[in-house]
């Protein structure tokens, strides 16, 4: 058994994708559209839209979307455990692009390099750098 998340876009979900693979967290692996290749259509205003995709890269995997009836994101986030504090601040600039931070990337109270935001398609993130990590990559910069 494995727990991915599953990303659901109203319409957005394409360029929320080439956003994520431009930030380097991987790139879509699987992906098929509504009303193409025999795939239903609903709504013929989601035709070409995404229908389902696979997104992967070095340990992340998930699942996106685009469904006219999706409810606004809220209460879940994906979290990042990151090896190295400068790889940690370099995503975390490219994924709050255009969004919102909603805790400043910093050394937290329970010692982490650590900061939430929340990306311009909608999705939530956070990044967390253990601190032992954060001081060998500060060593070896």
């Amino acid at each position: 058994m494995q727990l991915s998340n599953y990303l659901f876009f109203t319409t957005h979900c394409e360029p929320a994708l080439a956003f994520y693979t431009a930030c380097g967290l991987g790139k879509v692996t699987h992906l098929m559209r509504h009303g193409e290749g025999g795939m239903p259509l609903r709504n013929p205003a989601m035709a070409g839209k995404i229908m389902h995709a696979k997104f992967e890269g070095p340990g992340i995997c998930f699942y996106a979307s685009d469904n006219d009836d999706a409810e606004p994101m809220r209460g879940s986030a994906h979290i990042l455990m990151m090896d190295h504090e400068q790889q940690t601040t370099e995503l975390f600039g490219k994924l709050a692009a255009g969004g919102r931070i909603t805790t400043p990337l910093a050394i937290q109270p329970w010692g982490d390099y650590y900061g939430k935001l929340t990306d311009r398609f909608g999705v939530q993130w956070m990044l967390d750098c253990p601190i032992s990590s954060a001081s060998d990559a500060k060593s070896q910069g």
